[in-house]
């Protein structure tokens, strides 16, 4: 089979990696890639937003079957255009997407369908919004409602905080269209996990659960990010508790989604909060999680293209999946998540016997890795306990040099 890959990050690195080791696929292709997934793929130059060129390139190399990794262009409504010119596509509707593009209509989703999130309310009047927060206090979450690449969320923990974040988001529009409307929410406490699910129609098909870490640096400090690093599965959700957020989450979603007639194909990804009440919905996104991709595909057993004709026929993919763990530490440019340079030269980093290497931000110069993006490199392992694998993952990079351009936390699986 001809399989294309749509995305350029490290998301769509794992997937390239996770495909390239099915004998079903003839000839992998990615648009527009990296660096390292140029290592396993053919890398076309067309946009992810280039809608028109993918899908001319999907005719011309007779692909039988195109996989999106990002968000913006499933909210422009790939997967109909694919649909429409008679491509076969792995990837939610414009319609269905929505679960990621508005959190707002996401919010009124779960409120209509009984699925357990905090208690919230949607605001365009910044003096409304500002109303709303000396009414409840804080702690308090500001969220934009549309797509900001991770970074749209302020977690406040004063009120003047909270205040700020709404005069950022409605009055300076940090984030543009996306935070003309903001959702503002109760805050949930309780420690975070990610439940990612192979989804078509009313058939659910989860994955292992992981952890990431949106914090900057250590102990959890900084600003938000769009992930420092991430390990799977997580030991401290019980077997009650994933059983309970397939059910009342997952599944509930995807039968919500038929009866409003924005039937889900694709990846859906809850982030949730485990409360003293049990599982919660913080977010949900329409697409593999990044860095969770990275630390969860790598113990899938299963033949990822098969999984995914298998969840497109209908047929349970019968997944399988390693009984260890496996941790990722994101390698960033300084001054990340504000101001970066980018071009710099990479030191050498190969996989090891031990250990693997997920490009994000990169790409090849006259045949020089440079940075490319905040983000830039994931450096993973697999052991049988999670300390060991985070263990494998920090003796790497010990060696890593050009420290001073480069930054990586130093708690990933080992909070």
């Amino acid at each position: 089979m001809n399989v294309l890959v749509v995305g350029r990050g490290g998301r769509e690195h794992s997937i390239v990696m996770k495909l390239a080791e099915s004998k079903q696929v003839t000839n992998l292709y990615a648009a527009p890639g990296n660096g390292g997934i140029q290592q396993h793929a053919v890398c076309a130059q067309i946009d992810e937003m280039d809608v028109d060129g993918l899908i001319d390139f999907a005719k011309n190399k007779a692909i039988d079957l195109t996989i999106v990794g990002p968000e913006a262009p499933l909210n422009e409504g790939i997967a109909n255009r694919f649909q429409e010119a008679g491509l076969a596509v792995f990837a939610p509707t414009k319609e269905a997407a929505l679960l990621e593009g508005s959190k707002s209509f996401a919010k009124e989703f779960m409120k209509k369908y009984d699925i357990p999130t905090a208690d919230y309310a949607t605001f365009t009047s910044p003096a409304d919004a500002n109303r709303y927060i000396e009414e409840k206090g804080a702690p308090i979450v500001i969220k934009a409602d549309g797509l900001a690449a991770g970074k749209g969320v302020v977690v406040a923990e004063t009120k003047e905080e909270a205040l700020n974040a709404v005069d950022e988001m409605l009055v300076s529009k940090a984030f543009a269209e996306a935070g003309a409307t903001i959702v503002i929410e109760e805050f949930l406490a309780g420690k975070e996990f990610s439940l990612m699910a192979f989804v078509h129609e009313n058939n659910v098909y989860p994955m292992v659960t992981a952890r990431d870490h949106k914090r900057a640096f250590d102990n959890d400090e900084g600003p938000n990010t769009g992930g420092m690093g991430a390990f799977a599965p997580v030991p401290d959700v019980t077997e009650d508790d994933l059983a309970f957020a397939v059910d009342k989450i997952l599944q509930k979603t995807a039968d919500g989604m038929m009866e409003e007639g924005r039937a889900f194909t694709g990846i859906l990804y809850a982030g949730l909060i485990m409360t003293e009440a049990g599982p919660r919905v913080i977010e949900f996104n329409t697409r593999f999680g990044d860095p969770e991709t990275q630390v969860v595909l790598p113990l899938l057993e299963n033949d990822l293209e098969q999984v995914f004709l298998d969840v497109l026929a209908g047929r349970d993919p019968a997944l399988q999946w390693e009984q260890g763990f496996c941790t990722g530490v994101v390698v960033a440019s300084k001054g990340y998540p504000g101001t970066y340079q980018k071009a710099v030269a990479l030191p050498e980093m190969a996989s090891s016997e031990d250990s693997f290497i997920v490009h994000a931000g990169t790409k090849l110069e006259n045949e020089l890795l440079m940075s490319d993006g905040g983000r830039v490199l994931l450096v993973g392992a697999k052991s049988d306990s999670l300390r060991d694998a985070a263990d494998i993952v920090y003796r790497y990079l010990e060696n890593l040099s050009a420290a001073d351009a480069f930054f990586y936390r130093s708690d990933i699986g080992k909070l």
